[in-house]
């Protein structure tokens, strides 16, 4: 038996809500500065004073050239762990709102990318019967499909909203590396944090048989 008591499963809650606020913080370093001159200081009249479009259009395009990678999801990839193996940990209320806090730390459409997020945890929680008892290959390929299904739901509908979506390349290469990222999360997820798939028979904190 595996009865979960309040202490634990509040303490656990807490850990995820930790583990979104680290993922945040990394998010939020400023990574991609630029060197600036401390030496050969630039006189001339800024560009901007000059002609506005034209500095627009450099600084768009200094920025498409200069970023050509993007970090993993790593927040995603601890939800879909947790879910498939501890919903109890991670219930809809605790995703939504460190989904959506994440949304407006990261600058994206508030409620959007949050919304979709839970969704696909929600339906992994109905499948973790069912993945418990398969390998290892089909739970990952399981979180690849929702994880491309989510990046398409929410290109899909930034466009029906006459948003820019993000690059598509930088998008796909976030799912790429999100995917690869996944094995690596759910090791930390079982080894180093305790958290693995109920056995049949175990209480969970609701007293329910799994």
């Amino acid at each position: 038996m595996d009865n979960l008591s309040s202490a634990r499963l509040w303490l656990m809650r807490a850990a995820f809500v930790g583990l979104a606020l680290v993922n945040a913080f990394f998010h939020l370093l400023p990574l991609e500065t630029q060197p600036v001159g401390l030496f050969a200081p630039d006189l001339s009249p800024p560009l901007a004073a000059i002609d506005p479009a034209e500095a627009r259009l450099r600084e768009l395009l200094s920025h498409g050239s200069a970023r050509m990678w993007v970090s993993p999801d790593l927040l995603i990839c601890f939800a879909f762990a947790w879910s498939l193996r501890r919903p109890e940990y991670v219930p809809a209320i605790l995703l939504a709102v460190v989904f959506l806090v994440s949304d407006l730390l990261l600058q994206r459409p508030p409620g959007l990318w949050a919304l979709l997020a839970l969704l696909a945890c929600e339906n992994l929680k109905t499948r973790g019967r069912t993945l418990r008892d398969s390998t290892f290959g089909a739970e990952w390929i399981t979180v690849a499909v929702m994880l491309t299904g989510i990046l398409l739901a929410n290109r899909f509908v930034l466009s029906v909203l006459l948003i820019p979506p993000p690059q598509l390349g930088l998008s796909l290469f976030e799912l790429g590396m999100t995917v690869l990222f996944y094995p690596a999360i759910v090791f930390v997820t079982r080894t180093l944090m305790g958290v693995r798939k109920s056995a049949p028979g175990d209480l969970d904190s609701m007293n329910q048989r799994g």
